[in-house]
């Protein structure tokens, strides 16, 4: 354990200017040492699970016998699907999409087919799948794959009409090519085009079934090396199928027809069905319909066979959904999808395709969903899938992440989620059942917050690296529905989505949730077990300011000062207002008006019958201000023991008290500052790119108190205005003002204040921090511009019970306040020790100035104890708002927080807390009360941090950081060492930096794709577990017996007939393929895979134990055919002996 000593610390740091800097400061010496027990080798960066649906399926594959579903993507992704909570994801390397799967049937081993001409063998044994090997072609394009049950022999159709077979064993080509050439007529002059289908006969594996694009089908004997029969019809071929007893197959083609072909009757179709034409009644050929993509032709035991194919629909049914269709008997189902049909698998009893087929699924893969319906029951219910692939169902706009969260919080969310759930799905458990879940010893509880464009918000399980869904909230139940297209709400912040969550923060001890939305709305959800229906929805309704002179506050025609609380009065600018609105404010919006003093959504004035779970307890919405619409809400925090809520945007800061339901604070940014502004405001459109301003004002109000609070950073003193000049620059002002009258209030506001000369006055603050005023905050060169620097935005907030004034003996609440320029503000609240009192008397908020500034904005604000450990924000314990007792009992538990270890300091000294911030380009560590700088450390100077949180840690605290550039980095608190530092993911797509985000114990989250989140850990810890909490996908499984030929097809050939493909394709038979055609590349997972395979003494024994269950099933199956020979060799020879003895002594006139 290391100690870090504050005033030593100087010595090893000082050296690199660019890395860290600190300072001693005065104070109890006690107080200076901290021990911190995080150190570099706690850290290590890896990826744990993806969740979600794949983004762009392209190709699917099923293992009958495993259980186990396999899904590939246009970028090269693998999904694996098992059992509820068994997924697993692994990336081809090329990136390229994937065109074909292929499982090798109860080998726990996968054949892929990418666009760039080359399959790849993944080893599926162990819990991190591999490649084994790859085989690059070089000069022909991969179009189709086929792999026979309990085959090592892979066919490989290709664009050139060619066919070539490949060893999966080795990955080696084999001399064996079918040339098109030689499959189709002699006589032909045209190219049959790529090879779109190949299969072996059902009833005899040397005869090959080729499909070719033109329409031309070639049975190819493997033996003989020539074409058997072909079959030729007009239209394309888009896929083959066979009937289980290989005398009859079926295609479907480009003009929406089925052809059913006899194998012997190559002349013409024994059948042609239409499934959706019109029929003409003249006899005439129907119309034609849409292609038929794919059709399946599964038979059963005691009923009519199953068609079951995609597309086919007629080109008269414009705009209508994809569809599925289901042909039974005499029956046709037309199942419409919400999505295109990316591919279908019909799901059958038995994996041998010379069996009756008995299917009982359907598993199709839709561009943004996977269904599988029910083939079993009548209606063909769908079955509910298991598996987080709705994370996509309304785009995710916001995402949070909350770890080792209170244990009660799983079982309650579940509770009211669980009656939200659909009706009507099958009874049966889902189909796709294999693979078993982790052993991991990681058990604390994880919940995952999204927020979508649609207004939801989702509660997920993530506890053990698993998704599950538990509670669905829809914002958008609390305002008007648009009747019409006329009505349908438009908010001028956004073309689209007014309901979209912004940003949400959420109290998992109170289960109190505040979300921000895009049309700049504030909600308050508390929870309940218990319906309510409310009457009127409590609204209260925010006019933000826009510039100093535009506080709304009785005072406005006199000097302004700050606005500070008073116990039982509110410090609102905006005072009187009524404590709550219940409807929408009146409007002074006309026809020939602008719009003023009305929000961009209208909230329901009817009865609001809210479910258990989350309900309403507060709107907040934002007005219009002459013409204007408000600014979007950019920073949110909440605390439940205070009843307060606070938000701010480009104009300011409201703070509300959501116990009274009423604003006590609604200011400026500069108003802030009071009469210690560093920074030199520059005038701004109010109209430039959509982000107007928040209200008009007189140009000569309060011109006074606008003259002390700008001042320069960089002047060294002060002198007072030249009045000739601000004479002549307020004529300039009012003969612009004559000339244009498209310029609105505000414009002329700002102008008018651009046009005084700013006074400054001795900065007050480090020589440092003098420095970092004159940093223009610039996070790429597309937002470098003066309109965006000069615009200060309140961009953090951080409650915390802390010594928030200097000199002060004892912690008390604040409102720490970070705001995009760097400045790190503090307002010390007063609120009333008990519950009764709170109810009656509002919280106060007074004004304490600037604590310190940092180069770019304030991103994240903690507060930690003398002994370094986070203080958190004291909290109200859950009750339920709608039981009286629990009402009643509540205020035993009122403003709890965990203790802190007891203080270091002298008896009757002054506690020592710290402040952490950290900004996008520095962290600083402050002490206080006496608000100087212990620590501080640049993170980044060419790029910038998007994500910083402080966390907890196993054995401490740290402060995470994801950089723009796509490092990850952690920082020790409080002396700020560098503990981890990877290039991990650039920054490639705003969502990742709109998600991101870190949790405790080292976990940490974001939206890779449209439909996925990738969850990784920074922790050694969970790195090492990583191995036992992930899924196993190959579980041993006995294969199903083979189908009984019965006594006579055995003993006379009737049966299957089998072939032995080594002898045709082996090296011997065949010789070798040309080197020039395809490229053997060994996989990465050669050596790992086999490691991995073979971890552990009980899964060896289970595979040598299936491998000789294998080998003795078929040598058991040997015996038996043996046996029953003996046995009908025994009962010829006796039948015979019988005859003979019979008709021995009778002459043949007797017989």
């Amino acid at each position: 354990m290391k100690k870090f000593n504050i005033r030593k610390v100087l010595d090893g740091l000082t050296n690199v200017s660019s890395s860290s800097s600190a300072s001693p400061q005065p104070g109890n010496r006690e107080n200076d040492t901290i021990q911190e027990n995080l150190q570099s080798e706690h850290f290590q960066l890896c990826k744990t699970v993806r969740h979600g649906f794949p983004y762009q399926p392209s190709a699917m594959a099923f293992d009958a016998v495993q259980k186990i579903l396999a899904i590939g993507t246009q970028s090269g992704a693998l999904r694996l699907f098992g059992r509820a909570g068994v997924e697993c994801y692994c990336q081809h390397e090329s990136g390229s999409a994937v065109i074909a799967l292929q499982f090798l049937i109860n080998e726990g081993a996968l054949v892929s087919a990418l666009a760039d001409d080359s399959i790849h063998l993944w080893n599926l044994r162990q819990k991190l799948p591999a490649v084994l090997h790859s085989l690059k072609f070089n000069r022909e394009r991969i179009t189709f794959l086929h792999l026979p049950f309990q085959s090592k022999w892979l066919y490989v159709g290709t664009e050139r009409g060619n066919i070539h077979m490949v060893n999966v064993e080795s990955f080696t080509l084999s001399g064996y090519v079918i040339m098109w050439n030689k499959a189709i007529e002699l006589s032909s002059k045209t190219h049959p085009g790529p090879v779109v289908h190949i299969s072996d006969n059902p009833m005899d594996e040397g005869k090959l079934l080729i499909g070719f694009e033109c329409g031309i089908v070639v049975l190819w004997d493997l033996r003989t090396k020539k074409a058997d029969y072909r079959y030729t019809y007009d239209e394309a071929i888009h896929s083959v199928a066979w009937h289980h007893e290989g005398k009859q197959f079926i295609c479907s083609h480009s003009d929406g027809t089925l052809t059913i072909w006899n194998i012997r009757v190559p002349a013409k179709p024994a059948q042609i069905i239409t499934p959706h034409g019109k029929h003409p009644k003249d006899g005439k050929k129907p119309e034609p319909c849409k292609p038929i993509l794919k059709v399946e032709y599964k038979t059963t035991r005691a009923g009519d066979p199953f068609m079951v194919l995609s597309g086919g629909l007629s080109y008269d049914t414009v705009g209508r959904r994809a569809c599925l269709t289901v042909m039974h008997g005499k029956s046709t189902a037309v199942l419409e999808m919400d999505y295109p049909i990316v591919d279908f698998l019909t799901l059958c009893e038995t994996p041998y395709p010379n069996d009756f087929q008995e299917p009982y699924a359907v598993v199709i893969l839709l561009e943004k969903d996977l269904v599988v319906i029910d083939l079993a029951q009548i209606g063909y219910p769908i079955f509910e899938n298991p598996y987080p692939l709705t994370l996509h169902e309304s785009p995710v706009t916001c995402c949070e992440y909350f770890a080792d969260c209170p244990a009660e919080l799983i079982p309650a969310l579940y509770s009211v989620g669980s009656r939200q759930k659909r009706q009507g799905y099958s009874k049966k458990e889902w189909p796709v059942s294999g693979g078993n879940w982790g052993q991991g010893t990681q058990s604390y509880p994880e919940i995952i917050i999204t927020g979508h464009a649609d207004g939801s918000i989702k509660f997920w399980d993530a506890s053990a690296i698993m998704l599950q869904v538990l509670y669905k909230l829809k914002t958008a139940k609390v305002f008007e529905k648009a009747r019409n297209k006329e009505d349908k709400p438009s908010t001028d912040i956004v073309d689209e989505d007014p309901f979209a969550i912004q940003i949400l923060t959420w109290c998992p001890e109170s289960r109190m949730l505040c979300v921000a939305g895009v049309s700049a709305h504030v909600i308050i959800y508390r929870f309940s077990k218990q319906e309510v229906t409310t009457e009127v929805v409590q609204l209260l309704e925010v006019r933000m300011p826009y510039e100093l002179n535009d506080v709304d506050s009785p005072e406005a025609a006199g000097e302004q000062t700050p606005a500070v609380s008073t116990p039982g009065a509110t410090s609102s600018p905006q005072s009187a207002l009524p404590p709550a609105q219940t409807h929408p404010s009146t409007s002074s919006n006309s026809s020939d008006g602008p719009r003023d003093n009305v929000p961009c959504l209208k909230v329901r004035c009817s009865p609001l019958k809210q479910s258990p779970g989350y309900q309403v307890d507060l709107v907040v919405q934002l007005l219009w201000v002459s013409g204007e619409p408000p600014q979007q809400i950019t920073s949110l925090a909440l605390n439940s023991a205070y009843g307060l809520v606070v938000f701010g945007n480009f104009n300011g800061l409201a703070v509300v008290d959501y116990f009274q339901k009423t604003l006590l604070m609604n200011v400026g940014v500069q108003e802030l500052y009071g009469l210690a502004d560093p920074f030199q405001r520059q005038p701004r459109s109010p109209r430039k790119a959509r982000q107007p301003s928040g209200g008009v004002c007189d140009v000569n109000d309060g011109s006074n108190a606008s003259e002390d609070r700008c001042k320069s950073p960089t002047s060294g003193s002060g002198s007072p205005c030249n009045s000739d000049e601000e004479t002549k620059h307020q004529k300039f002002i009012d003969k612009m003002k004559q000339k244009s009258r498209r310029f609105s209030k505000t414009v002329a506001n700002d102008l008018a204040k651009m046009s005084r000369k700013l006074v400054t006055v001795p900065d007050q603050k480090h020589e440092t921090d003098a420095k970092d005023s004159s940093f223009s905050r610039s996070r790429s060169s597309s937002v470098t511009s003066l309109e965006r620097e000069s615009r200060e935005i309140i961009s953090s907030f951080h409650f915390s019970e802390t010594l928030s004034r200097k000199g002060e003996a004892m912690p008390g609440p604040s409102l720490w306040v970070g705001t995009s320029q760097g400045s790190m503000l503090v307002l010390p609240l007063t609120v009333p020790a008990s519950s009764e009192l709170r109810m009656q008397q509002a919280p106060a908020v007074s004004f304490g100035g600037v604590v310190t500034r940092l180069k770019g904005g304030i991103l994240s604000m903690a507060t930690l104890d003398s002994a370094g450990t986070p203080l958190l924000p004291p909290y109200e314990l859950w009750y339920d708002p709608n039981l009286p007792d629990e009402r009643e009992e509540k205020d035993r538990w009122k403003r709890r927080r965990p203790a802190s270890p007891p203080s270091g300091g002298q008896e009757g000294a002054p506690d020592t807390h710290y402040v952490v911030l950290c900004s996008e380009k520095q962290a600083e560590v402050i002490v206080l009360p006496a608000q100087t700088s212990a620590f501080k450390h640049n993170i980044t100077e060419a790029s910038f941090v998007l994500r910083a949180d402080v966390v907890q840690m196993n054995t401490g605290c740290c402060i995470a950081c994801f950089c723009a550039n796509g490092h990850i980095m952690a920082l020790s608190l409080p002396s700020l060492r560098p503990l981890l530092d990877v290039n991990y993911l650039p920054l490639t797509d705003m969502r990742i930096a709109r998600t991101f985000c870190f949790s405790n114990l080292g976990q940490a989250l974001y939206l890779t794709s449209p439909t996925e989140i990738q969850r990784l850990t920074y922790s050694q810890e969970t790195c090492d577990n990583l191995q036992e909490m992930l899924c196993e996908l190959f579980t041993p499984v006995e294969t199903p017996e083979a189908p009984n030929r019965g006594f006579f097809k055995g003993l006379f050939g009737g049966g299957a007939q089998s072939l032995d493909r080594e002898d045709l394709f082996g090296e011997t038979a065949a010789g070798k393929a040309s080197r020039s055609l395809a490229q053997h590349i060994p996989g990465p997972g050669g050596m790992e895979g086999m490691k991995g395979a073979a971890s552990g003494i009980v899964g060896d024994l289970a595979r040598t134990r299936m491998a000789l269950d294998e080998r003795g099933q078929k040598l058991g199956e040997l015996d038996e055919r043996t046996a029953a020979m003996m046995a009908s060799a025994d009962s010829f020879s006796k039948h015979a002996h019988d005859m003979m003895l019979k008709y021995k002594d009778k002459k043949w006139y007797q017989l």
